[in-house]
């Protein structure tokens, strides 16, 4: 009786791209890894060693690659056209229309979940961030540690693996960023917490995922620069978060908290913006806030979230979206621009934040964010028992400045005092909101520390009372 034989298996080096799994598959051992580059592919093929071959084929069921192995009996794999006649196509274009062109059919909204009432907590202000995070959904976080911010991450990934969500430690701050691309593009809760060089190393990033309007929350607790600096407090990101994140026409919203306590609620927050304008929110704290304790109320609720109808989710309802930022025709880049420019003025427009202490009949009007603001609010509390009318205003959002408040207060102040532990980039922000919105202000003063220091109730009780120069 003759007996069948069985083909073989016949690799084609150029197709092969080293993913071994053709030797898991292998039963008789016949296929090892490459030790030579492919010059045509610059990856290493594996080599196939066919004398104990019995021609199962699980290698060829195994090969991802159309053509990685196929059959010797089988024709060569076709040979590529010549690019001559190659035409850039738009991402947005190239794979037809949605399945389901009414998005509202994909479109699946937030819960509203009661919790019980408790005592209050003392928390850092990285660990109140974190649960914030948690209360709204937020199931999935990516990071790299970096002092002072690493403790919000170690929290999380102590608690997300007990609630199937996901910590993941990234090789960077760079992984860390592009796996938030990922998981924000799905429509997914996601957040990170960084320090100063780590939101440097993120910000292309942050473009990507704002010209992509892809959703994420960033905690960035600010440490002292340039370069490494030192880990202690300095408003030193205010600039980078409000004019440079990334190349591009870049807007975020950036909340800049006081107390741990907002710390848990702007984080809370943050994502529900995030969501609503499918743009990254920036939260700014500095690395006395993210590291003191305070006393934390949880609230009522928290969020179990839906799934947004424009989310790359893989279903039906879901299939043809797509997240990208690249626009190939200059037509269609400039009409996206001016889109985002469009949703900026929203932005700007119904998301205004701002806290005003003794603003009513102040005639010495103090601006001051984060930790500064706390100091700020005594030195103006310690003027008001010396007679003088002074007031605390607040920017709760450095972007968009509160300049609409600001504008109603403003007809009685007779002098401006910036406080800020850096070296004047929360005052250029309100230099810039009053010039966009056609305001001549009164004298505007500072007093200022840096390299880690903050401004002293003391001295800011000085600069409102006229008794000695303020630091510059």
């Amino acid at each position: 009786m003759s007996v069948t034989t069985r083909p073989k298996p016949f690799l084609e080096p150029q197709y092969c791209k080293g993913c071994l799994r053709c030797i898991e598959a292998c039963p008789r051992d016949c296929i090892t890894p490459g030790t030579e580059i492919n010059a045509a592919t610059g990856l290493v093929p594996v080599e196939m060693h066919l004398d104990n071959c019995n021609g199962c084929l699980l290698c060829l069921q195994a090969c991802p690659e159309p053509y990685g192995i196929r059959l010797e009996t089988d024709p060569p794999p076709p040979i590529p056209a010549p690019n001559t006649d190659f035409v850039l196509e738009d991402p947005a274009k190239l794979f037809g229309e949605r399945c389901v062109a009414n998005f509202s059919e994909g479109d699946q909204p937030d819960d509203l979940i009661a919790l019980p009432a408790c005592q209050p907590l003392v928390l850092k202000g990285t660990y109140a961030s974190a649960i914030g995070a948690l209360l709204a959904g937020c199931r999935h976080v990516f990071g790299y540690p970096i002092t002072p911010s690493t403790e919000g991450a170690e929290l999380m990934a102590k608690i997300l693996p007990k609630l199937n969500g996901s910590f993941v430690q990234a090789v960077s701050e760079v992984a860390a960023v592009n796996m938030m691309y990922g998981a924000g593009g799905a429509g997914l809760p996601c957040m990170t917490f960084t320090s100063s060089p780590g939101f440097s190393l993120m910000l292309e990033g942050i473009s990507y995922m704002i010209g992509a309007e892809v959703p994420g929350v960033f905690v960035n607790i600010m440490r002292a620069g340039p370069g490494l600096g030192n880990i202690a407090p300095e408003q030193a990101d205010i600039k980078l978060a409000c004019r440079g994140l990334g190349h591009g026409n870049t807007r975020a919203i950036v909340l800049a908290p006081s107390t741990p306590q907002e710390m848990l609620d702007l984080t809370r927050e943050a994502f529900a913006l995030s969501f609503r304008y499918r743009n990254p929110v920036i939260i700014l704290g500095d690395g006395y806030l993210g590291q003191m304790t305070g006393m934390v109320k949880l609230p009522t609720n928290m969020t179990r979230p839906g799934l947004p109808a424009w989310a790359v989710w893989g279903d039906r309802a879901h299939r043809h979206n797509l997240i990208t930022s690249i626009a190939l025709a200059e037509a269609d880049l400039e009409k996206h621009n001016l889109h985002l420019n469009r949703k900026y003025a929203a932005i700007a427009a119904c998301e205004q934040r701002v806290e005003c202490h003794r603003c009513g009949d102040a005639e010495v009007l103090v601006i001051a964010c984060n930790t500064p603001a706390r100091m700020a609010k005594g030195a103006v509390e310690a003027a008001r028992a010396q007679g003088v009318k002074a007031g605390l205003f607040r920017p709760v959002t450095i972007w968009p400045f509160p300049i609409d408040t600001l504008e109603e207060i403003l007809p009685g102040v007779q002098r401006i005092i910036v406080v800020e532990a850096g070296p004047g980039q929360l005052e250029d922000e309100l230099r810039l909101a009053l010039s966009h919105a056609g305001i001549a202000p009164p004298p505007i003063e500072h007093v200022r520390r840096c390299g880690g220091i903050l401004p002293a109730q003391s001295a800011i009780f000085d600069g409102i009372m006229h008794t000695e120069e303020v630091l510059s």
